[in-house]
């Protein structure tokens, strides 16, 4: 890398800017976070395979919502666990650009399908005598492959406008992976085009998914406050409580990452953001979905007990 015009070939990712003793603490924080990444969404989707009772179509996006969250962290937190520990990472154009491509893909493929696990919802609740004939395997795949490929399109296109940018400033990313915020800081060229395109391409994937969550749940809501009885409002509206959550979260940080106004953005605000999302939530999502969730802990308490038994044998 050089900077006058001479386009960048390497990354150096700086990460976080703070003491050796404080890194290491960074260090062993995050590693125990992915573990728990890691054995929660395996475990979910093992338990969801496992259990007969959790073959059904929520679960099934659910158990493809936990592969999300794995590929999701695991894009991401290796390479900010390398950059903690040696204090910055070098990283090549090309897998800068490849990091990104699949951060992307994995962010957008969970937009669209926190979509499709609205949609499910609205068929569960509002159409339960025709649920069954509505979400057949083959309706249920077609969603999923939708999702991905939605994502795929939205990947290709925003990887593409991003690394299309000549980038000559500096080789110094200050940040933890290689992302649009900070990388748009190194551009020596001017980006108005390709920023117009990404930010409409993040809108469209945002509002449109954003979308078929509220309507989903505005016919939902309509038909919980017609049942008559307090409790069967309150069994129905559990079903969904989870599903609210992740979306609540992941939406959330999103909009507030991405759609807001480049004028009151700071890089050490977007790190802490960025944290929450591709540390935090696919941590989160686990457990949100087992904690509210009666079937899932069931699951679970099967599992135990043939544990006890297996040990006791």
């Amino acid at each position: 890398m050089e900077a006058n015009g001479t386009s960048v070939k390497e990354f150096v990712l700086t990460g976080f800017p703070v003491g050796p003793k404080l890194q290491i603490v960074l260090f062993f924080t995050f590693l125990t976070l992915y573990l728990i990444t890691i054995g929660g969404n395996l475990g979910m989707i093992f338990l969801i395979q496992s259990d007969l009772r959790l073959q059904t179509p929520m679960y099934f996006f659910l158990s493809h919502l936990s592969f999300l969250d794995l590929c999701y962290s695991s894009v991401i937190i290796p390479q900010m666990l390398g950059t903690l520990k040696t204090g910055g990472t070098l990283i090549t154009y090309e897998h800068c650009a490849t990091q990104y491509f699949f951060f992307t893909l994995c962010a957008s493929t969970e937009c669209f399908l926190l979509a499709v696990m609205a949609y499910d919802r609205y068929v569960a609740v509002c159409n339960p005598l025709l649920y069954v004939t509505v979400m057949t395997p083959q309706t249920r795949l077609g969603l999923v492959m939708g999702a991905y490929s939605g994502a795929m399109v939205n990947a290709i296109i925003r990887t593409g406008m991003t690394f299309s940018i000549s980038f000559c400033k500096s080789s110094q990313v200050d940040f933890f992976f290689c992302d649009l915020p900070p990388l748009l800081k190194l551009s020596c060229m001017e980006t108005g085009l390709q920023e117009l395109v990404i930010f409409i391409f993040a809108f469209l994937v945002i509002m449109i998914n954003m979308s078929i969550i509220l309507i989903s749940y505005l016919f939902i809501i309509r038909v919980i406050l017609r049942i008559p009885s307090a409790g069967g409002r309150a069994k129905t509206f559990s079903t969904c409580g989870s599903h609210m959550t992740a979306v609540a979260l992941f939406f959330g940080t999103l909009i507030f990452m991405y759609l807001r106004s480049k004028a009151v953005t700071s890089l050490e605000e977007d790190k802490i953001v960025s944290v929450f999302y591709t540390v935090i939530i696919p941590m989160m999502n686990p457990i949100i979905y087992s904690m509210r969730n009666k079937e899932v802990k069931e699951a679970l308490k099967k599992i135990f007990r043939r544990v006890k038994i297996s040990q006791a044998m």
